[in-house]
């Protein structure tokens, strides 16, 4: 069995990714005793005789946990932000294009993606691999989560009846316009003007949407065939890829109303594409739905190293 040590097992990613490695029992989980979690030498001890370093951990932990990596063997998976747009690591978004999954097989160092960067990519990438989407376009992206993608210390906010305690039911942050997932975007969107990004939380656990509304001026093609055009490039693009579906109707509820849930994929490792359109006004909207903590963080840890250890059947 492949050894996997996860370095911030007690945050809320390392929790879930080591729920799904004893259920999966496909690898052996290397952990230290509680008392020893925070003591830097059993630390090194067990990134070193690991084969695969998963760290959860914020983004200078992950950076000094790297630099005691000394055993060229131990490969590294990093669930922070601070390996996602650097030089000599791996994008872990094996739907990315036709050859990162291979990537990610033979990579001694992979980055596992944001939550809100995993539906914004989802849905950039595909369009202007196709070269239906402008590189340039001036963009703008909307983000919900549920609560848990702020951690512990935002769940306990919202769960806890203390001083700290959050009562709003939604709010809008990272009102500076510089959330931290947008260099990635940028870069594994294959765009090169970067995109307004307005991320909010609501009172729910989890689940995700990401949307990216469109005016066709943005496009390469316009007229009636666009709908059809935009599905076709995502058809194409994640064909073969298990888990993505691409949809161009949102399911209605008894009253006729069209809704999505950002909870629908709860506990899942699924991602969902919505092409919603209004001919009349020439306008898009592109929505991906996932759960933050699966596709968006421990799930997609969990595909990654399934794919770094060979376990994984190979696909586009």
């Amino acid at each position: 069995m492949v050894t996997v040590f996860i370095d911030g097992e007690a945050g809320t990613t390392g929790m879930k990714l080591a729920e799904r490695l004893r259920s999966a029992g496909r690898f052996k989980l290397l952990t230290l005793p509680h008392a020893q979690r925070k003591l830097e030498s059993a630390r090194r001890d067990a990134l070193n005789t690991c084969d695969i370093a998963v760290l959860c951990l914020p983004d200078e932990a992950a950076r000094a946990s790297v630099a005691m990596i000394h055993n060229k063997h131990v490969r590294v998976l990093d669930a922070s932000v601070a390996h996602r747009v650097a030089d000599g690591w791996v994008y872990g978004f094996p739907e990315l294009t036709k050859g990162q999954r291979s990537a990610i097989a033979n990579a001694s160092r992979v980055t596992n993606p944001g939550c809100f960067a995993t539906g914004a990519v989802a849905l950039l990438r595909p369009l202007v691999d196709a070269n239906l989407l402008l590189d340039s376009a001036p963009l703008s992206l909307f983000g919900v989560s549920g609560y848990s993608g702020g951690g512990r210390a935002l769940i306990e906010a919202f769960e806890d009846n203390g001083s700290d305690r959050i009562d709003a039911n939604f709010y809008l942050y990272s009102l500076d316009l510089k959330h931290k997932h947008v260099p990635e975007i940028v870069k594994h969107g294959g765009v090169t003007r970067t995109p307004i990004f307005l991320p909010s939380v609501g009172r729910f656990r989890q689940g995700m949407l990401v949307s990216l509304p469109l005016h066709v001026d943005h496009l390469s093609i316009k007229g009636s065939g666009l709908v059809a055009a935009i599905s076709e490039a995502y058809a194409q693009h994640y064909g073969g890829c298990a888990g993505v579906s691409v949809h161009c109707e949102v399911t209605r509820d008894a009253s006729g109303r069209a809704l999505l849930d950002p909870e629908v994929l709860n506990n899942t490792n699924d991602l969902e594409i919505f092409v919603l359109s209004d001919s009349s006004s020439q306008q898009l909207m592109l929505v991906a739905r996932l759960d933050n903590l699966g596709k968006g963080s421990s799930g997609a840890a969990m595909q990654n190293l399934e794919i770094m250890a060979g376990l994984q059947p190979g696909s586009p």
